[in-house]
């Protein structure tokens, strides 16, 4: 199978005086799983279309292999795409839904069965071959889609948002289906999603999106301990990262300082040298520590109350001038309503934001 990089250089898309993507750039190694994520209306979806051919693009160019393909037919692109609606022929079996476009193509038929009968092997298919799409559970029709996708050989596969019509489950059980596929094909995919937990366990990359723009693209485990920005910082990680507003004072080392609560700052990797300013800290609910009550980093919290998540807890506090915050504690933590928390922010596990840019500290 052949694994294609994907350049995308300088690319402007518009509809009307609305600009969606405006001098975007980015390359997709050959065999990478690119994830796509962002919130409704970023831009994600028309870039994956931009690259499917499926919709004109104003500027820039998109290369797929060696080949400029800006203003190439779908067909001649060498992708296969899997859509959010399943798009399955209702009244064709599972065996010609996956097989219909290789005989459009005229692919001989000894080659069509050999193509089929292993995307329907990798896909747990093979039983369900004579039946048709009103026959199958939605986890499998969107297995004959993405097997129809599999049959073509493509150099680039693209998942438009394919988990979101699934129960959760389903889509907890697909999302080990498509990552034990990419790492038996070894295939470039490029997938869509705004779902912050699927782009975190299926990505060798994410591209992170907001109005038009990646706002940062790196490895899952960077984007999730070193968001560039408040934005990357709040849309992933689940739960939320808390923000906690206050400023940075200079007392021989820097502290930060909400309220009457002080947070040391030594060990926080600054970007450049730290000043007094005005700024938002914020810590995930499973870096914030319960300590010993006499430890000097400490401060008080009040909690207000527990969330039982069933292996663990999620607790919500009040640090002293009212700011809200949550932690995560092991299930059989017996703090309750009223309870006064000694907690300790580490500084290494804390990410520290410029109050009025947003951009990390």
């Amino acid at each position: 199978m052949q694994r294609a990089n994907v350049d995308i250089k300088g690319l402007q898309i518009g509809f009307g005086g609305l600009k969606v993507l405006d001098n975007l750039s980015l390359r997709v190694a050959p065999s990478e799983f690119l994830v796509l994520l962002g919130p409704s209306g970023c831009g994600k979806s028309t870039l994956l279309n931009a690259i499917a051919g499926l919709i004109d693009v104003r500027g820039g160019e998109i290369h797929i292999g060696d080949r400029d393909v800006t203003f190439a037919e779908p067909k001649d692109r060498g992708i296969a795409m899997v859509f959010q609606s399943y798009a399955l022929y209702p009244r064709m079996t599972v065996r010609n839904n996956m097989s219909f476009g290789l005989k459009v193509a005229g692919t001989p038929r000894d080659e069509i069965a050999r193509r089929l009968n292993e995307a329907a092997q990798m896909l747990r298919l093979t039983e369900l071959l004579d039946r048709r799409p009103s026959e199958l559970s939605g986890g499998q029709r969107q297995r004959v889609a993405i097997g129809r996708a599999l049959v073509r050989h493509a150099g680039v596969y693209l998942f438009d948002e394919p988990l979101s019509n699934l129960d959760a489950q389903l889509r907890a059980e697909l999302r080990v289906e498509i990552k034990r596929l990419h790492a038996r094909l070894g295939a470039t995919m490029i997938y869509v999603t705004h779902d912050q937990i699927e782009a975190l366990t299926l990505a060798d990359r994410i591209a992170v999106m907001q109005g038009g723009v990646i706002q940062q693209l790196d490895t899952p485990k960077v984007i999730y301990r070193a968001p560039v920005n408040r934005f990357v910082a709040s849309f992933v990680g689940s739960p939320a990262m808390n923000f906690i507003p206050g400023r940075i004072a200079r007392d021989g080392n820097a502290t930060f300082i909400a309220g009457e609560s002080r947070f040391s700052l030594e060990g926080y990797a600054f970007r450049g040298a730290p000043s007094e300013a005005p700024a938002v800290l914020g810590i995930r609910p499973e870096h914030v520590e319960v300590t010993a009550s006499d430890d000097p980093a400490t401060v008080p919290a009040r909690v207000e109350m527990v969330e039982p998540m069933g292996a663990d807890s999620l607790i919500w506090c009040r640090l002293a001038d009212g700011t809200a915050f949550s932690l995560r504690h092991d299930a059989d933590a017996q703090a309750q309503g009223g309870d006064t928390l000694p907690v300790r922010f580490p500084a290494e596990t804390l990410s520290l934001f410029d109050a009025k840019s947003g951009q990390r500290l």
